[in-house]
């Protein structure tokens, strides 16, 4: 079986040197907010033009504590979209605000910026843009409106490590910036991680604070907070990672580029680079009239086909009939009944792809048959 994603993989291109780093923590004895943490905060900060590295314990709580490090919390709405892992929108609630739902645009799968105006209140304080696949959101007329506005600008890049938006990569043009290191990620841990990204030296300290018990000295809570630190073990590990990210996500691209010669010509909408964008390919997402067929076809193939995301966060249970601006997004919906995200890892051989798509040339071949 082919597989959607194969973090295990990962593992095994750096297995000694993760392996080494895990041994070094362990023989420390220190296990949290160390060395190693200190040091990914830099490195990582480094590799994305920001001054400060927050490291978390989830890239959800990344989200959280950006929005609650920006002053923004009960009474006060944020703008997003619904086309995007729910944590997004939980992560709003969660810091004490409102969700506010906009549209995407259906090309790139990002925010729509000609729908911002129109979703802004009196108690708006802030936009989550969300970089989704891996593809960046176009992010100057967001920063333009934001800055007209007085709106602080959160970047949602969970799916999108060393994604670049005209020559700065994303992460680095917001106020802040969350990212998350779940295993499948272009950057992932060995278990759940994040990090708050931001050239504000308030905004870092703040969320220096919040993530241990709002402490600015040791067991003295200046303000309250929560427990969410990044451990040891994951910042070693991703230490390692980090200098190889820049290579697997040209990978990426070198077979996205695979997929879009042997799949051209097919009944698929193939993703498409924004012009002066960067695309890391987190996800390979095509769209597809007969989404559900094409899955199980390619299952029969021995190809593990997903579905990011089937839901928009406005239908989902927990939200339905609740956030504002739900009423209002066709292209959102539009997106969950098609989209069909691909074999995409850096691991992933050339072969694996080109088979891949030959199951994809066989189900044209059968839907023909019909």
């Amino acid at each position: 079986m082919i597989q959607c994603a194969d973090p295990r993989a990962g593992y095994f291109a750096h297995r000694e040197e993760i392996d080494a780093a895990i041994a070094r923590v362990l023989e420390s004895g220190r296990y949290i907010l160390g060395p190693e943490v200190a040091a990914f905060e830099r490195e990582f900060a480094v590799f994305i033009g920001v001054a400060h590295g927050v490291g978390v314990a989830s890239g959800t709580d990344a989200l959280v504590l950006a929005i609650q490090a920006c002053g923004i919390g009960p009474g006060d709405e944020v703008i997003t979209v619904a086309h995007t892992a729910v944590a997004t929108v939980a992560a709003i609630e969660l810091a004490g605000a409102t969700p506010v739902l906009i549209d995407i645009e259906p090309a790139h799968f990002g925010m729509d910026p000609a729908k911002i105006e129109a979703a802004i209140g009196a108690r708006t304080k802030g936009i989550i843009p969300v970089h989704l696949y891996g593809h960046p959101v176009d992010l100057d007329p967001v920063l333009a409106i934001a800055r007209a506005r007085g709106l602080r600008v959160i970047e949602d890049c969970a799916q999108a490590h060393g994604a670049r938006y005209r020559d700065h990569v994303v992460g680095s043009l917001g106020d802040v910036a969350a990212f998350s290191f779940y295993p499948t990620k272009n950057l992932g841990a060995i278990g759940d991680g994040g990090l708050v990204a931001t050239n504000d030296a308030a905004i870092a300290e703040r969320a220096r604070q919040l993530r241990q018990y709002g402490w600015a000295d040791r067991y003295v809570s200046d303000s309250t907070g929560t427990n969410s630190r990044l451990d040891e073990l994951q910042a070693a590990v991703l230490r390692v990672k980090l200098k190889y990210l820049a290579a697997e996500n040209d990978t990426r691209r070198r077979l996205a580029a695979r997929y879009a010669e042997l799949l051209a010509g097919r009944d698929l909408v193939l993703p498409a680079e924004r012009p002066r964008a960067t695309h890391v390919y987190h996800l390979y997402v095509v769209r597809s009239g007969d989404r559900d067929g094409l899955i199980a076809h390619l299952a029969r193939s021995d190809v593990r086909a997903l579905v990011h995301y089937p839901i928009p966060a406005h239908l989902q249970p927990a939200y339905h009939g609740r956030l504002r601006g739900a009423d209002r997004l066709p292209q959102a919906e539009a997106a969950a009944r098609q989209v069909l995200s691909l074999p995409m890892y850096p691991e992933l051989s050339v072969r694996d792809v080109e088979r891949v798509a030959e199951a994809i040339a066989g189900f044209a071949v059968a839907t023909l048959a019909r």
